[in-house]
């Protein structure tokens, strides 16, 4: 009977260890597609464009990011007047201006750097046929997120590229996503939080907000304003100038 003198505490916490131990990652990921519209619905999506206005050291900067789902994506990030663009493509490299860096003309993005952009080319995030896509999943337990605990799945890539989603047990969105890759030889290390979920016409809910935690410790924050699925996208605006 030494069981039924356990504190009540101690018996939650072991019910939530058995629980989490009774889902495994594809069961938690499949939850997340679904909060997030559904597997139908992702197969559906063809393009995004997403505007929003990032906080750079408390002056605003009006952001459009441009993704043609499997071909490219661009982003465009006004800040005081010059222009920061970032763009990966599918099939043909990827390449940078920024002006703030010296860099006035498009330049050749670093491979290993396009290679981790690659991921954002595909619709509904990474975790959506992440075993086509070369990865592995595992649930690695839960972390604790902004005072939630959260599940913590883990993707790995076969060049040791990883991503890891924090997903929340119970609206089953992501609430934080750390990539850990290689640029330039040098490991890397960044982060992104995510909130405020909403519905798209299309039906597909998307964060509204996110801070971006740079590896020089600077956060950036992001509130989108619009959101457009599926508009008609030329292709050509990923070609480099």
């Amino acid at each position: 009977m030494k069981f039924l003198r356990m504190p009540v505490a101690a018996i939650a916490a072991l019910s939530l260890s058995v629980a989490v131990q009774a889902q495994t990652a594809d069961e938690i990921i499949n939850k997340h597609l679904e909060a997030i519209g559904g597997k139908e619905k992702i197969a559906g999506l063809k393009s995004l464009v997403v505007e929003s206005e990032m906080d750079i050291m408390g002056t605003p900067a009006p952001t459009v990011t441009t993704t043609l789902y499997k071909k490219g994506y661009i982003s465009e990030v006004n800040y005081n007047g010059q222009k920061i663009i970032n763009c990966v493509t599918s099939d043909k490299g990827g390449w940078t201006v920024n002006p703030l860096a010296g860099v006035v003309t498009a330049e050749p993005m670093p491979a290993d750097q396009v290679k981790s952009g690659q991921v954002q080319l595909e619709p509904g995030g990474s975790l959506y046929n992440y075993a086509a896509n070369g990865f592995t999943a595992e649930l690695a337990g839960q972390e604790e997120v902004n005072g939630k605990k959260a599940y913590k799945i883990v993707l790995t890539g076969k060049d040791g590229t990883s991503f890891t989603h924090f997903v929340d047990p119970t609206s089953y969105f992501i609430v934080r996503t750390v990539a850990k890759m290689s640029i330039g030889g040098n490991p890397i290390e960044q982060a992104v939080n995510f909130s405020d979920y909403k519905k798209t016409d299309f039906g597909m809910l998307v964060p509204n907000n996110f801070s971006i935690e740079l590896p020089n410790g600077m956060v950036l924050t992001s509130t989108v304003k619009k959101v457009e699925v599926n508009k008609e996208i030329d292709p050509k605006i990923f070609d480099k100038p």
